[in-house]
């Protein structure tokens, strides 16, 4: 009978650990499964590249949808503007058409690539040219040809119409089209694509370049080199007028601007709206 009873009392204190051992389990389960995603909160200022602009307030508006807690200021001012802004701490992130100025490269930025950027060059409607080579664009640029005739047009003085010095769009044509060649200074300066597009679509003769997305039926768009410009040839590399957008931040992004920048970068948000925007998603660039 002791035997028994022995075999009895450990089978039951047997019974009640491995209940407990079980309880417990289930427990962590549940708070697991429970557990919901810590809330995003905060504000999010953003200045620079107006080139961006487009694209970056299309992803502010899918943001909020799933953020509403997150108040996000979007700003240009030109790419150096951003960098400079978000090196001193003015904004959380610097939006840039151009790489690290090199006089901030000590200042702990981070970059994260968004998209690549084509630009195109356009004209007034009236201009009587549709296409010009690498080495025209150079000399139309620098000041050396100053009427259309020259290039095959009519009789009919180029006026230029551009960025000014602090502008990435600016910086990505002195490096990727005049490689070195000085603008010339005989030009009109605004300080947006959009400002561009919109003198250049009022002044006879004029000629410029802006964003591929901010390119509409108010004005021409030239080809470069016999290639017309399009997001394939982009990604082919025949069209080879373009750059990379970028976020810095200082340090890793952390809190909602995080979330804002892995958000605007992700394969969600990238796939539905990059390409509609005119700009080619980072994950089809050739790096």
């Amino acid at each position: 009978m002791k035997n028994i009873f022995r075999k009895t009392a450990v089978t039951a204190l047997s019974l009640v650990v491995a209940a407990g051992l079980f309880a417990g389990c289930g427990s962590d389960k549940k708070d697991a499964g429970t557990a919901s995603p810590q809330k995003v909160e905060g504000k999010v200022a953003a200045s620079g590249s107006t080139a961006l602009l487009p694209l970056l307030k299309a992803g502010q508006e899918e943001f909020y949808k799933k953020h509403d807690k997150v108040t996000i200021n979007l700003s240009g001012g030109g790419s150096f503007t951003g960098q400079k802004q978000v090196a001193s701490g003015a904004v959380d992130i610097g939006n840039s058409d151009v790489a690290l100025a090199d006089d901030l490269k000590d200042k702990g930025l981070v970059e994260t690539k968004l998209v690549g950027i084509p630009f195109v060059f356009i004209t007034n409607k009236d201009v009587a040219v549709e296409n010009l080579s690498a080495g025209q664009y150079v000399d139309i640029m620098t000041g050396k040809i100053r009427n259309w005739k020259e290039v095959g047009g009519k009789d009919q003085k180029i006026t230029i119409v551009h960025r000014s010095k602090s502008s990435g769009s600016r910086a990505t044509i002195a490096q990727v089209v005049l490689k070195g060649a000085q603008f010339t200074d005989d030009a009109i300066i605004q300080d947006s694509n959009g400002s561009v597009r919109s003198a250049i679509a009022t002044t006879p003769g004029a000629i410029g370049y802006v964003d591929a997305a901010y390119v509409d039926g108010t004005v021409k768009a030239l080809s470069f080199d016999g290639v017309k410009y399009s997001i394939a040839a982009v990604i082919d590399g025949k069209y080879p007028v373009y750059t990379f957008g970028r976020m810095f931040t200082k340090g890793e992004p952390k809190g909602a601007v995080k979330a804002f920048v892995d958000y605007v970068t992700s394969s969600e948000f990238q796939e539905k709206h990059a390409e509609q925007k005119g700009f080619v998603p980072v994950t089809k660039m050739k790096k």
